[in-house]
């Protein structure tokens, strides 16, 4: 999916939600245990729930692998479900040298046909590459993430004062610009989305942590908003695990419904139509 088409997907639907499709067997409605692949009936229904005013999906690829070739197939069969209109990313964050990253790259933009990918960047600009090498595929690096643990390594500063997070994104604009790279900017650190902002001004931000993590979307849009959006807001567990009935996926597109209403008051407000 190109740049122009991701935008003109947002001003349609008047939403940058992203669906993460995280499936724990533990967790869906027990009915659907029944099915020869419950994994993909439930994202079926999660889909067919919310196709309207998602304008991505995001796979966690270790929901999927831990269950082995069953898990491979049922991924594959969910993302061949999600409609060709709507921008899909492999939530893989797969980092490494050579033909290694070659072969990761060939797994999500060939056979799996993934329109994006999550990378860790810490082995450097070789472990990117390979996936910049695919015509209207994305990279969405690895930046400042959600997580307790992130200020282990990410806001630990040199001896000019940079800190970690920031010289990877200074470092990395070299590598892709705007149409091909985006960023993971983690919800609940709100007030630092806009310190990177100022360094990546026109890059979009895969944003995950609102929800059942905490995050504002205010704060994030305030912070986070750019040009052209910029933004794609990631909820997972608050719209999958809405409800532990037949009706599960009712109560999932009323949850997105109220996010995408929320974030077609602030696309109104910034008059992004």
């Amino acid at each position: 999916m190109t740049h122009k088409q991701l935008i003109q997907n947002i001003k349609d639907k008047q939403s940058f939600l992203c669906v993460g499709l995280d499936v724990d067997l533990e967790k869906i409605p027990p009915f659907l245990l029944k099915y020869e692949d419950p994994i993909f009936e439930f994202n079926k229904r999660i889909i067919d729930a919310t196709k309207d005013l998602a304008v991505a999906y995001k796979p966690n690829i270790a929901f999927y692998e831990c269950h082995g070739p069953k898990g491979w197939e049922s991924l594959k069969k969910t993302l061949d479900y999600i409609p060709n209109n709507i921008f899909t990313i492999a939530d893989a964050k797969r980092g490494d040298i050579g033909n290694t990253s070659n072969y990761y790259a060939k797994t999500f933009f060939e056979y799996l046909d993934f329109d994006a990918v999550t990378i860790a960047p810490y082995m450097g600009v070789d472990s990117v590459t390979p996936f910049f090498e695919y015509e209207n595929k994305w990279v969405i690096m690895l930046a400042l993430t959600s997580n307790k643990g992130a200020l282990d390594f990410q806001f630990t500063t040199d001896l000019k004062g940079e800190k970690l997070f920031e010289k990877v994104l200074r470092k990395s604009a070299d590598w892709g610009d705007e149409k091909k790279l985006m960023y993971v900017v983690g919800a609940t650190r709100a007030e630092k989305i806009a310190d990177v902002r100022k360094i990546a001004p026109k890059h979009f931000f895969l944003v995950p942590g609102i929800g059942a993590q905490g995050g504002s979307l205010d704060d994030v849009a305030n912070y986070g908003w750019n040009n052209d959006c910029g933004l794609l807001v990631n909820s997972s567990r608050g719209i999958l695990y809405a409800g532990n009935d037949e009706n599960f996926a009712v109560n999932s597109r009323n949850i997105a419904l109220n996010i995408q209403q929320q974030m077609s008051k602030i696309m109104k407000e910034k008059k992004f139509v």
